[in-house]
């Protein structure tokens, strides 16, 4: 079985698992978002991982809502809720670019869609995307910040952000405002170049969390795109840095 298929991806582990174990207990009625759902693949594994919290994964491409709905009945996550919307740092409609596409070498039978996990809020920069990735569409999506939408919901607090919005992380974090202090813990994409026009490179990334209080606690960059993991440090006091052989450890 090919290593691109969506149904072998949820079912295996995620990177994170034993990690966030480290933060909450299996049954924990947490919350947590999934930012840039795609096809809902990783709030899937959450779910697995976490099955009395309360997920909502946020995901503006039609396509990809189908998708959440499908996966979602498919594996009977009850506990996600699928927020048709964009997050970003203001609440209305803005221009989408909607990415597609399949590597040359790549059989377009795979049960996998090379090409849907690229869109964003921002224009590409072709030059530094793989030729094969096609930006040929446009969209206006709904848009809606983290701050209105904890406060609407009455959410209080957020235990665990996974983001993947190509290019428009620090656009979904200053959206939060006040809420930024009430989230426990962020995994997100981050790159040394710029992928889309106008986009926070790693180091923005790392000091807009440095300054309102998060850890770095894991990073994990191939070449010059990848993922870190930060903390808050009003939630965890961490007293030994994260190693590949020790894992870290933390206290509440």
């Amino acid at each position: 079985m090919s290593k691109y298929n969506r149904e072998r991806y949820i079912l295996s582990e995620s990177p994170l698992k034993r990690h966030l174990l480290k933060l909450f207990k299996k049954n924990d009625k947490i919350i947590i978002f999934d930012i840039g759902g795609c096809e809902g693949e990783d709030s899937i594994r959450y779910s697995i991982i976490f099955p009395s919290s309360q997920i909502f994964v946020f995901e503006p491409l039609p396509n990809n809502q189908k998708l959440i709905v499908e996966n979602i009945d498919k594996y009977k996550a009850s506990n996600i809720k699928l927020i048709p919307s964009a997050v970003s740092d203001l609440d209305g409609f803005l221009e989408f670019h909607v990415s597609s596409g399949d590597p040359e070498h790549e059989s377009d039978k795979l049960d996998w869609d090379f090409g849907n996990k690229s869109s964003s809020l921002l224009p590409p920069e072709k030059l530094n995307n793989p030729s094969w990735l096609k930006f040929r569409k446009k969209i206006d999506v709904e848009t809606i910040t983290l701050n209105s939408f904890l406060l609407t919901n009455k959410i209080e607090e957020v235990d665990f952000v996974h983001m993947d919005v190509q290019g428009a992380e620090l656009k979904v974090l200053m959206g939060a405002k006040d809420y930024i202090n009430k989230i426990k813990a962020v995994w997100l994409e981050v790159a040394d170049i710029e992928l889309y026009k106008g986009q926070p490179l790693r180091v923005d990334i790392q000091n807009f969390m440095t300054k309102n209080g998060f850890y770095l606690v894991k990073s994990e960059m191939e070449g010059q795109v990848g993922d870190q993991f930060y903390l808050n440090k009003k939630y965890f006091k961490i007293f030994s840095i994260f190693s590949k052989v020790t894992g870290f450890y933390l206290k509440k």
